[in-house]
């Protein structure tokens, strides 16, 4: 296999099933489908959040989180830099153990770290506005393999990875392209970060996320956003880098930053780009069994990492991650779905609101190894959290199967379904005149139906929210389309939608500049696959 990243012919996987369906129906549901959510470039929620602490109980976990950062401290292994850049501040430095003065972490986020802040696609229409009252839902992350009913669970490949940037693309419910959506194990370690980021850049034309795995990596992908957006890559009105990339931080929890991401955390700070500084959990394991105590140790490591961002460049973007599972205290394995985590998201979500930063957490997430009833209850009972909690940075939210091992085609389609609903739900109750429907009530009056009335005339093709996967028709009609279960029907789907794909234009110079610099930098690696 060439190293050389060369303009790619669109690929699909196989065609559609055909359906045993008539002609009509078909027609009648692929309108259905087409008629889903209109595209929004994000979500701005009307609705309150939901709150599960009240001041003090919020106010204490503030107090515990404090005293770990001094008392305890935070380990910055192997960065001489991260040291004196701690060092400098006024932290103590003991070893690679920093304490922190009463206070200081949280002091130094809020002098500088953005409230909300825009992160910009090359189509200026998918530009997304992170923090405040709004909701950005990007793909899941990171899983090595893949799944889909045909070929069932295999290694993913820059194939699979293609196809996933393609299907965020077309689906009205996902703002953002996202990052690592699945690792393409096909191509040397070493070197995939390109074409996982030209993936996105090629292929999609909303926000991205970039390479963390080494410092290196995170500079590539700096360098080729500069040839992707060109002149727009600096604000002329400030004489500052446009934030054009966010990228996944986690802390090494319990308690500790590791040089590989404060690497990447650095180059990117420094160019204006936007981190999601994330304490990765597993309550029981690596946080106390407890809420509270986890809350306090997430909120802990994560100011650590946001003010470790804002020293580096004051005003550079940070969200404040939590990732936080609960696991077996029978067999050790992850946990998803259950009520913990929900209440950590919960109190994690009022803990960013009050520190003033944006919030990143939630998604689809589930245990189960198959789109199946465990994964869609287990990602439903981490999404409507995620959505009523009030998450501004949705990783995670279509795809998600075995515990992030997976990624799955028809479990993508499926939560996209979700994402369709939560933006109804977040939507809030339309209060307008229209909305207050008072004229159908007149003109119908006691007695009859409301099918045919004006009101319902001019409203019935967005009244309700309209799925494109689930069926409600009789038995007799369901059967006699062939009595296929909901998987069956969302493989159809996205192998309807891969054949029907068209990427977005590319200006073709911003195109051959991305290319020269990933080729010129593959051609200077040895042949080491590290």
């Amino acid at each position: 296999m060439s190293d050389t990243l060369t303009l790619p012919e669109a690929e699909t996987d196989a065609a559609p099933r055909t359906r045993r369906s008539a002609g009509g129906r078909e027609a009648k549901r692929a309108a259905r489908s087409a008629r889903v959510a209109q595209s929004a470039p994000y979500i701005t929620r009307k609705i309150p959040y939901f709150e599960v602490l009240d001041e003090e109980g919020l106010a204490t976990i503030e107090r515990n989180a404090n005293t770990i950062l001094e008392e305890i401290g935070i380990d910055f292994r192997d960065d001489a830099e991260a040291l004196d850049i701690w060092r400098k501040a006024g932290a103590e430095i003991t070893g690679e153990r920093v304490r922190f003065p009463g206070g200081m972490c949280r002091a130094i986020v809020q002098a500088s770290a953005p409230r909300e802040f825009t992160q910009y696609a090359r189509n200026p229409a998918h530009n997304v506005v992170i923090g405040g009252k709004n909701t950005v839902f990007a793909p899941s992350y990171g899983s090595p393999f893949v799944r889909d009913l045909d070929k069932g669970r295999r290694y993913a490949t820059l194939h699979d990875f293609q196809n996933f940037v393609k299907l965020a693309y077309m689906a009205n419910a996902i703002h953002h392209s996202g990052g690592t959506i699945c690792e393409p194990v096909d191509l040397p370690v070493n070197k995939r970060h390109f074409d996982m980021v030209y993936s996105h850049m090629k292929y999609s034309d909303k926000p991205f996320m970039g390479s963390v795995t080494k410092p290196e990596r995170a500079q590539d992908t700096v360098e080729m956003a500069k040839r992707l957006f060109g002149d727009n890559f600096v604000d002329p009105a400030t004489g500052k880098n446009r934030t054009v990339c966010i990228s996944l931080i986690n802390a090494n929890s319990p308690m500790t930053f590791d040089d590989t991401m404060l690497g990447a955390a650095k180059v990117y700070a420094r160019a204006n780009q936007a981190t999601i500084i994330t304490p990765f959990i597993l309550a029981g394991a690596m946080s106390p069994v407890t809420v509270a105590g986890t809350c306090a140790q997430t909120l802990a490591e994560a100011l650590a990492g946001m003010a470790f961002v804002q020293l580096v460049n004051p005003g550079a973007p940070v969200v404040l991650g939590s990732f936080a599972s609960s696991v077996s205290m029978q067999s050790g394995a992850p946990t998803f779905g259950t009520p913990e985590p929900a209440l950590v998201l919960y109190v994690m979500a009022a803990l960013a609101r009050r520190l003033g930063v944006p919030f990143r957490s939630g998604g689809g997430l589930c245990g189960s190894k198959i789109a199946d009833a465990q994964a869609a209850s287990e990602s439903a009972n981490t999404m409507l959290p995620t959505c009523l909690g009030g998450v501004n940075f949705v990783l995670h939210t279509a795809g998600w199967l075995e515990g992030g091992l997976s990624m799955g085609y028809e479990k993508f389609i499926m939560d996209c379904d979700q994402a369709g609903m939560m933006h109804t739900l977040l939507a809030g109750v339309d209060m307008s005149e229209n909305g207050q429907a008072m004229d159908a009530i007149r003109e119908v009056g006691p007695g009859k139906h409301f099918l045919g009335c004006a009101h319902t005339q001019a409203n019935f093709e967005t009244a309700f929210y309209r799925s494109p996967i689930t069926d409600n028709n009789s038995f007799e009609q369901w059967e006699a389309e062939g009595g296929v279960d909901l998987s069956v029907r969302a493989n159809a789907l996205w192998k309807k939608q891969l054949a029907e794909y068209e990427a977005p234009p590319m200006d073709p110079a911003a195109d051959e500049a991305v290319l020269d610099y990933v080729n010129r930098r593959k051609a200077s690696f040895a042949d080491s696959n590290i």
